[in-house]
């Protein structure tokens, strides 16, 4: 295993080892949500590996409330990595009414094959809670923030490996962002789960969708079914608009 196969598994690893910290009791405290991760490994006459992992977690401290967002993917074939994405969301909103809300926030994005050594939005605004019972939670958010970005530019062989990559000059700009989250309960043991946040500036919009289907197996284990799409109006050269991925993930449901 070479460098940066080894750096690769390191990072994949620790955003693992994050979904793992969440299901231990002391870091459960008073914090509620779900950590989920799916495996994947095929040999014989293709060989193949790719893993994900998730934590979302949110704790109430009266009016305020704290929500935390970690993910982490890998793959790699035979010879080399194929793709390495790590993000993280923090955000704190601030009770108004039983409906609205304030809230800031702050997200990162390292991927190593999208063109972006690495993406960071720090951003405010309103959210608006227009559902939230048993059966459907639908909340809008939008604000307003500043966005820091360093493209880089990717040279590939003709296996498709990376194998220089050119950091181009970092760049930042104010932004306006949306977003909208749904969870829809079809029957007692399955659910409808989709998030959307878009964030848009005067060169550039970027936007992450993730829709998953849930099924409950018992109280605390459940299996899910996803699709992530992200577009980028104005990717680094050489790298495409959308990336896609579809996950089968074991959910484990943190009370």
């Amino acid at each position: 295993m070479n460098h940066h196969d080894l750096r690769t598994w390191r990072a994949a690893a620790a955003a693992t080892s994050l979904v793992g910290l969440a299901w231990t009791p002391l870091a459960l405290a008073d914090w509620t949500g779900k950590g989920e991760g799916g495996l994947l490994i095929s040999s014989g006459n293709s060989t193949s590996t790719s893993m994900n992992a998730k934590l979302d977690i949110a704790r109430e401290d009266g009016p305020w409330k704290n929500i935390v967002h970690v993910a982490g993917l890998y793959g790699k074939n035979a010879v080399f990595a194929t793709g390495e994405r790590l993000e993280g969301q923090y955000e704190l909103d601030r009770k108004i009414s039983e409906q609205l809300y304030g809230f800031v926030g702050v997200n990162a994005e390292h991927d190593l094959f999208d063109g972006f050594q690495y993406q960071a939005t720090l951003s405010t605004g309103i959210g608006y809670k227009w559902f939230d019972s048993a059966d459907t939670k639908l909340s809008t958010t939008l604000g307003v923030g500043y966005r820091r970005l360093r493209p880089e530019t990717l040279t590939k062989d003709a296996a498709g490996q990376v194998t220089v990559r050119t950091s181009l000059e970092a760049s930042g700009g104010a932004v306006i962002t949306a977003g909208v989250n749904l969870e829809q309960k079809l029957t007692a043991t399955t659910k409808l789960i989709d998030k959307l946040a878009i964030q848009s500036g005067s060169n550039d919009t970027a936007v992450a969708n993730d829709f998953g289907v849930q099924v409950s197996m018992s109280e605390r284990l459940a299996l899910s079914v996803g699709y992530g799409v992200r577009y980028n109006s104005d990717p680094a050269p050489g790298t495409k608009k959308v990336d896609q991925l579809t996950t089968v993930n074991v959910v484990y449901n943190i009370k």
